[in-house]
């Protein structure tokens, strides 16, 4: 915890200072014993506030319970942040403020959804604790910062002001949804032969190859009991391998290409459907990967937010908060992988993505393409497409990647106007309208090898 307070404006302190030297002086000058006893008093009262503030500025101690926590959208989590007074004197006011982002405190119904009292005026006797209680509610996916708790305190009469920023925040993940889907046709389009297969990771039944003798450890569902029948000797099917190959999501958050007036409920639906996707394919031991141009909101985390001398309550709470820019132009990149520890990586990354004015989409296919699997379908989730990010995938196509565009438009004439190129070149696009249209998109993607 830090113990940076504020003290007194010079000018104010000074002021005060040669006033009573004033008086003082003017008093034993002319004799005036009255003048002499108001200079006293007027030193002892402004002498003792300053005690006041500042002991009960050092005094006050607040801790936090709990740390960094992942949630899910809909769940709640408690918090509390205790105050105690530590010293043998009553601190007879405290203001005691627990920082949330307001920004997420603003849409209807909002991003983080308070229900109790996160700012409180507390008296505390010596060795009295005192808590803040509060619960919020997480409605949409994100990452953020609860906390610190900003202390405000100070003299009875108002002369002295301490301000005072306690308790190290707490980190707060809330994942996006992820939808369930009964079928999951994104696979590569590729002639046979193009890629070599490293491994069989699954049959396709309904895709016979040929025939062969059986063998010992054959499932008596293979048996090809028309053949065992002709020739009298048992024989087992042999299936094709499956085609589907997995998918790198390619999610677009530049702010020109998914506009303000429609935040936060597209990006949130473009994550949601990328998060439902690599979902399904973690259920099917396929690989999945992910890129964009967003920003991380982990890399706004303020490492020295709250150590300064604040002056004023205004310059606390922005020196506590998260910085709000991130000039790194770095792209987020997960390289192509599978199971349950790499989606939920994928999930939390997904969680902290944020728009950002740094690459553009086309910007972001050209710097990652060395990294992007040609043994995966290139599945690109976007609002709008400039002509450079057209044309970009449309070289990914005629350069043999396989290549699928999921947009996100609510307008049915956004949506025509960025996928008419597109499907002039033979590249499958489909319509994300909303959270019900997910599990369509899916369902209609038909990629199959040829």
């Amino acid at each position: 915890m830090n113990d940076q307070t504020n003290r007194a404006a010079p000018g104010v302190g000074f002021s005060m200072l040669a006033g009573i030297a004033a008086v003082l002086l003017t008093g034993l000058v002319f004799g005036a014993s009255l003048w002499v006893l108001a200079a006293i008093v007027a030193a002892t009262v402004i002498f003792l506030n300053r005690f006041l503030a500042n002991t009960w500025a050092q005094c006050t101690v607040a801790t936090r319970d709990g740390g960094d926590r992942e949630l899910k959208v809909g769940q709640s989590l408690e918090f509390k942040v205790t105050v105690t007074n530590v010293s043998r004197i009553p601190v007879f006011w405290v203001l005691v403020e627990d920082l949330v982002p307001r920004w997420a405190t603003i849409h209807t119904p909002p991003t983080l959804e308070i229900e109790g009292d996160r700012v409180a005026v507390l008296l505390l006797w010596p060795g009295q604790s005192s808590e803040l209680n509060y619960t919020i509610r997480c409605n949409r996916r994100g990452y953020f910062q609860i906390g610190p708790t900003v202390l405000e305190t100070g003299d009875l009469m108002g002369l002295y002001r301490r301000y005072r920023v306690g308790t190290t925040p707490q980190y707060l993940t809330v994942l996006p949804k992820m939808l369930e889907m009964s079928d999951y046709e994104i696979a590569s389009r590729r002639p046979l032969g193009e890629i070599r297969m490293r491994d069989n990771v699954m049959e396709d039944p309904t895709r016979l190859r040929g025939i062969r003798r059986w063998e010992p450890g054959d499932p008596m569902r293979r048996v090809h009991w028309a053949a065992t029948a002709r020739t009298g000797v048992l024989h087992s099917k042999v299936y094709e391998p499956t085609s589907i190959a997995g998918a790198t999501l390619v999610l677009d958050m530049h702010v020109a290409t998914n506009p303000s007036q429609q935040e936060p409920i597209r990006t949130d639906l473009a994550i949601t459907a990328a998060a439902s996707i690599a979902n399904s394919l973690h259920d099917q031991s396929q690989p999945f990967a992910l890129i964009s141009n967003g920003r991380d909101a982990a890399d706004r985390i303020r490492t020295d937010g709250w150590v300064g001398d604040h002056r004023i309550r205004d310059q606390a709470r922005q020196s506590a908060t998260m910085l709000d820019k991130n000039d790194r132009l770095r792209p987020v990149v997960l390289d192509v992988g599978r199971g349950a520890v790499h989606l939920q990586q994928l999930r939390t990354t997904l969680a902290r993505l944020e728009r950002s004015d740094g690459m553009t989409m086309g910007e972001l296919l050209a710097e990652t393409e060395s990294r992007i699997s040609n043994e995966t379908t290139l599945i690109a989730i976007f609002q709008k497409a400039s002509p450079e990010t057209l044309a970009m995938l449309i070289g990914f196509a005629r350069r043999g990647k396989a290549v699928a565009a999921i947009i996100n438009a609510y307008d049915i004439n956004d949506y025509s106007a960025a996928a008419g190129p597109l499907i002039g070149a033979n590249i499958p696009t489909f319509y994300l309208r909303d959270q019900d249209s997910i599990r369509d998109v899916c369902r209609q993607v038909n990629l199959r090898t040829a």
